[in-house]
């Protein structure tokens, strides 16, 4: 049974049971005074879960609105999210509980507040008054469905109508339906025997407030009189209407048509239509009709006092358009204009100078809602430019594949990258500035910096300023300049990893201190990036390719006599590739149909000088290649340690550590290599299966013979497909979810292709057992090519060091022995087992062997099966310049072993303070000489730590499954915490949170856990978003200070936030959307209207839909239903009058509420009062004359 209800007992124990069947945190016998060294000041109420802000361009949207006074947009989706937008900085998101999509929204202008219409016949009124806006009511419709809503300027009764072609009216104050009906049947001319169909269109004359026009679908329009409840016209037309648009002066109004026509009629004239167009058909020269167009979806009519109107009209195009993206015209005056849009618009909304439908409009500018972009065009500017977006809106530009989040880093970076950003912005955007300028920024006090960098499929890399609950792109990186383009589709490769988006980011690391940056594409590729202010031309892209591959010896049964040893070429080698080559080197860059592919990339570098732009700038490429026939495998793991200029990466294959300083591979291992033979958590390589061909090729040819060294590689546990992805995407289930341009390669027969491949060496030689450590790091140490000097740099250099296996080991290749890793319950179906693939880096100052007392530069390297293991890092004396100091490496075998892959390593000190990877200062490569030594210099060096009788460093270590803090150099596990057992963690980081450290950790069961360090007490957890879309999996990142991340869509970032801190400061640090403002003076009438009455003419609605006059609504037709922020909603309204007001008449809302239920049951007692009395009266008439002995 699991012990989850002892946890706050246990809390603070530091001696437990070594037993690890359970769940519970427990603590490794022996040493109990770490927990007396180390004082834990986090607690459970430091943390506290919930979300913040969403980024990003609404996923699926669905409508829009604006408030031409207090300058905010709103903008609906399909999913029933809201999504409200003022000047730059000031966003909101609300959702609707019900989840169905938003049909319209209306504004009651100015007054805060706003109406959504769902497609599952429900309206909604929110206020706005408050910085998290809530539902104040809600009517739900039982045997309507709403089709369209109109909310006339300056009035509480919003018009609805339905698919029956009905119009039923609103209170939105008390959102209770009026007793007045506009029924289609009276609309319509009683002679007309089909039923219009739904009602289109709904408005009120701009200049009679009396008269209302109905637009149905058929292409019947009705001008209704509200007063005597009869129509005065009828306006007939052949073919459907789409939207209706009036002239400001109420005497014509436009319709737009299913045929693409634009039919313009006068009121008094509803014969016929004054004017008919078609404004992209072709005008037949004898006068016909022209020929039909699509349909013209919406058509706005805007006039101006100086010139001509404005007709603005989406749709409506030629049929004979095939392919032509989606388009808004312009028409003004006798000039007509197209403006392609590249994805087809939603809705659009034309901005103008007054909220006064009577007035003239002055339009100034166009929103356009289109499904993967907001546009906004400005009308007052000759050709239409359009504005510049403060908004994010650009995340999904190319979708994001990884996301990373850094809070609290140097104050430096944010100005350095905006610097070189602005250089990259776009010309041709208009001078003005941007319309939708409402709402305040909020006034939190956390004003750390944040950077999020988002990795994209076109191999894009952006740079992101997330300070203050906001979001700016800083800069933008196109990793695939690099890179030769195909130009056209006999081109394009034909052996591809991926069918398509060839340069995908699949992993990044960012060094903040050093600014380094380091790329892993998914066609198995790195690059190493150096920040720099100055432009620079690089002539030859630096280029190293590397060979990792996994072979077996073609014997099945392994010789226990045999020991293979490398055949490494002496120190007195020959440094040409082609001098070190063995005989039974296969010829490079072999391609052919008919011989497999070898020591080919998978993209081409380009050959022509590269111009660089401040910013980051490319070091080094280094690209894995394909091995006889074989697909190099994606690379799953990723670390930079600046201080030594080294680069490590990994795949199922092995790891790799290059010198990008020297541009030179220093270590090429295969998984099983890391492992001493004597090491009991060693992994024996499976039997292997017959060999099958790859199911697909993939990779540009190369034509240059340029050589790879050629290394065998010892296979690890597991026949199926290797893991390519990030420490969260390992699994099966993973990859089968993950999306389809991230395909992986191959399965089992590209991981075993070259396992009955028989491995000859001419220069075999061996060592005896005896003469070798039990650990054979010494023998790694020695390795010639571990010890580097500075080479020739050329263009393209490959290491050519060839290893070559035998007879395998006994103690390595004894038996068929697989590890298989616990899933959930609910992915059982899928759960296999994988090869044995690095997973995670860290680079760290600790002590490699027990008996070691200094500390020294170590490479710690976790794998999907939990094997955790140390490689020692040697700098031998060359010179104090990192170009003439030489490295060595050996291998300290397996530290721990820990159940489910290995997510995130750390070291933390006898403090409890992470000890971070050492990393240079940065400095501009592009500087003097002086200048960098000058750097150089200010950089302190690390001093060795000495281990006095006991502990001084706790390596932290969390996988899928559990959390370990391992003791160096005891080398003890002193605590040990089981984080699920039906589940496995997706992501996992160790972060710092009030002035110390936890492991925050998402799990696929959607809980979000914390972890105390270094005795692993549970602090949190909360089932918060289970993992729906392997979109949230592949970019939840936690971060310093209580910041979390993810993509919810893949259009949006959703941030959240797991400090109690943060989320009592929150509803400070939130922008405002409503700020009082006065509503601009209704038009003049002018002198002779006003004498004559020929200006607006106003209508009491309250007398003509009240109860009084209208009756009551039927109570079977929609149901009301109280917000949530009802009053609570209005507490934090605008103070004053306004705000008193508002408060009052809620309150007076409810009362009547409450009332009109005491009412309801007083009927109904009465009902049954009379029902009881007929009763009785029946019974006494029955038998009032009968006699005692009849009854």
């Amino acid at each position: 049974m699991k012990k989850f209800n002892i946890r706050k007992v246990l809390d603070g124990l530091t001696a437990a049971s070594s037993s690890s069947s359970s769940s519970s945190a427990t603590a490794q016998p022996g040493t109990p005074r770490e927990n007396d060294v180390v004082q834990e000041t986090l607690q459970s109420e430091h943390f506290q879960l919930c979300k913040t802000v969403r980024h990003g361009f609404p996923y699926q949207p669905s409508s829009m609105a604006f408030d031409p006074v207090q300058k905010i947009l709103a903008v609906g989706t399909q999913t029933g999210a809201l999504r409200l937008f003022g000047r730059a900085g000031v966003e909101c998101y609300c959702q609707h509980e019900s989840g169905a999509a938003v049909i319209q929204l209306q504004f009651l202008i100015n007054e805060g507040a706003l109406v959504s219409a769902l497609a599952d016949d429900s309206i909604h009124l929110w206020n706005l008054r408050q910085k998290i806006p809530a539902i104040l009511h809600s009517l739900k419709f039982s045997r309507e469905r709403i089709t369209y809503c109109h909310l006339p300027f300056q009035s509480k009764w919003l018009y609805i109508g339905s698919e029956r072609g009905n119009i039923h009216i609103v209170n939105v104050e008390s959102f209770t339906l009026s007793g007045y009906v506009i029924m289609w049947n009276k609309a319509i001319e009683l002679s007309t025997k089909t039923h219009p169909g739904p009602v289109v269109h709904i408005s009120d004359n701009p200049m009679d407030e009396g008269k209302l026009l109905i637009g149905f679908e058929c292409g019947v329009v009705v001008l209704w009189d509200l007063k005597s409840k009869k129509a005065d016209y009828r306006y007939n037309y052949d073919e459907a209407i789409h939207s209706v648009a009036w002239h400001h002066e109420g005497k014509q109004f436009v319709c737009s048509h299913s045929d693409g026509s634009l039919t313009t009629w006068n009121i008094r004239a509803p014969a016929k239509p004054a004017q008919i167009i078609t404004p992209h058909g072709k005008q037949p020269k004898d006068g016909k009709k022209p020929e039909p167009c699509k349909p013209i979806l919406k058509v706005e009519y805007k006039t101006t006092r100086a010139g001509d109107p404005f007709m603005v009209l989406s749709g409506g195009l030629s049929y004979d358009t095939v392919g032509r993206r989606a388009c808004l015209t312009v028409m003004h005056g006798k000039s007509t204009t197209v403006l392609e849009m590249d994805y087809p618009i939603v809705d659009f909304l034309t901005l103008c100078e007054t909220p006064y439908p009577n007035d003239f409009q002055e339009p100034y500018a166009v929103v356009v809602l289109l499904e993967k972009d907001l546009v906004v065009i400005d009308l007052g500017q000759i050709g239409y430019p359009i504005f510049e977006s403060p908004y994010p809106l650009s995340i999904h530009e190319s979708p994001v594949t990884c996301c990373e989040y850094f809070a609290d880093c140097p104050s430096e970076l944010i100005p350095a990258l905006y610097s070189v950003g602005s250089r990259q912005k776009r010309q041709g955007y208009s001078k003005k500035e941007w319309p939708i300028s409402g709402g305040n920024w909020g006034q939190g006090t956390q004003t750390y910096p944040e950077i999020i960098i988002t990795g994209h499929a076109d191999g894009s890399i952006k740079f992101w300023d997330a300070s203050a609950l906001m979001l700016q792109v800083l800069y933008k990186l196109k990793t695939a300049k690099v890179f030769e383009r195909a130009r056209g589709k006999e081109e394009k490769p034909s052996t591809d990893i991926v069918d398509e988006d060839p340069f995908a980011i699949q992993t990044l690391f960012w060094c903040p201190e050093s600014r380094m940056l380091c790329v892993a594409g998914v066609s198995a590729h790195v690059i190493i990036y150096r920040f720099s202010k100055q432009e620079v031309t690089t002539e030859v892209v630096q280029l190293l390719e590397v060979r990792l591959q996994c072979e077996f010896s073609e014997v099945d049964s392994p010789d226990p006599g045999g020991e293979q040893t490398p055949t490494l070429p002496t120190p007195a080698a020959p440094s040409s590739p082609q001098e070190a080559e063995p005989p039974n080197q296969l010829t490079a860059g072999v391609n052919s149909s008919e011989g497999a592919r070898d020591n080919i990339p998978c993209l081409q570098v380009r050959s022509s000088p590269l111009k660089q732009s401040p910013g980051y700038q490319v070091e080094l490429v280094v690209q894995l290649v394909w091995v006889s026939g074989e697909p190099p495998q994606q690379i799953t793991s990723l670390a930079v340690n600046s201080s030594l200029g080294l680069v490590v990466f990994g795949n199922s294959n092995g790891l790799a550590v290059v010198d990008y300083v020297q541009k030179t591979l220093l270590l090429n291992l295969g998984t099983s290599e890391l492992y001493s033979p004597s090491d009991p958590c060693q992994r024996q390589p499976r039997s292997p299966r017959k060999p099958r061909q790859p199911s697909g090729g993939f990779c540009d040819s190369n034509d240059g013979s340029n050589n790879s060294e050629d290394r065998c590689k010892s296979p690890t546990s597991g026949s199926t497909s290797p893991c390519n992805s990030d420490d969260e995407r390992k699994q099966n289930f993973i990859e089968k979810v993950k999306l389809k341009s991230r395909r992986f390669s191959k399965t089992v027969a590209n991981d075993f292709a070259k396992m009955s491949r028989k491995i000859s060496s001419s220069g075999e030689q061996k060592l005896d057992l005896e003469d070798r450590s039990h650990r054979w790091s010494p023998r790694l140490c020695k390795r010639p090519f571990d010890s580097m000097k500075n080479g020739k740099l050329v263009a393209r250099m490959t290491l050519k060091l060839n290893v070559h296996r035998t007879k395998s080991d006994p103690q390595r290749y004894g038996k068929d022995n697989a590890f298989t890793r616990s899933r959930s319950s609910s992915v059982t179906s899928i759960d296999r087992e994988s090869r044995e693939a690095i997973s995670s880096f860290y680079f760290c100052e600790s002590f490699p062997r027990k008996s070691d007392s200094l500390a020294s530069p170590c490479l710690l390297v976790g794998t999907t099966q939990g094997s955790v293991m140390m490689v020692a890092l040697g700098l031998q004396p060359g010179g104090d310049q990192k170009p003439q100091q030489t490295l060595s490496f050996a291998s300290c075998g397996t530290l721990v072993q820990l159940k489910g892959g290995i997510l995130t390593m750390a070291l933390l000190d006898a403090a409890g303070t992470l000890l971070p990877p050492s990393c240079e200062a940065w400095y501009d490569p592009n500087a003097s000489d002086e200048e960098k030594e000058k750097v150089r210099r200010r950089r302190p060096a690390t001093p060795p730590s000495s281990q006095e009788g006991q502990d001084s460093q706790f390596a932290v270590l969390c996988s899928e499954k559990q959390a370990k803090v391992v003791a160096m150099t005891s080398q003890t596990i002193i605590y040990k915490h089981n984080i699920t057992e039906t589940s496995f963690v997706l992501r996992a980081d160790v972060v710092q949170m009030a002035g110390t450290y936890c492991i925050a950790c998402f799990c696929a069961n959607g809980h979000i856990m914390s972890l105390s360090l270094p005795s692993l007490r549970p602090l949190l957890d909360i089932n918060y978003l289970p993992l729906t879309d392997m979109r949230i999996a592949r970019t939840f990142c936690f971060s310093n200070l209580g910041q979390a991340l993810y993509l919810t869509s893949p259009t949006e970032i959703q941030r959240i936030t797991y400090s109690q801190e943060t989320c009592d400061n929150l509803q400070e640090m939130l922008s405002e959307l409503f700020t009082p403002v006065e509503t601009p003076e209704a038009p003049n009438r002018g002198f002779f209207k006003g004498l004559f009455g020929g200006g607006a003419q106003s209508l009491d609605r309250e007398d003509l839909f009240g109860e009084t006059t209208a009756g009551k609504a039927s109570r079977s037709l929609a149901q009301h239903i109280p917000g949530p922020g009802s009053m609570e909603g209005m507490k934090g309204a605008a103070s004053g009058v306004v705000g008193d007001l508002a408060r009052a008449r809620v309150a007076l809302d409810e009362r009547g509420q409450k009332l009109g239920e005491l009412e309801e049951r007083t009927a109904a007692m009465m009902a049954s009062a009379e029902s009881f009395s007929k009763h009785a009266h029946n019974m006494m008439v029955k038998y009032k004359d009968k006699k005692w002995y009849q009854l």
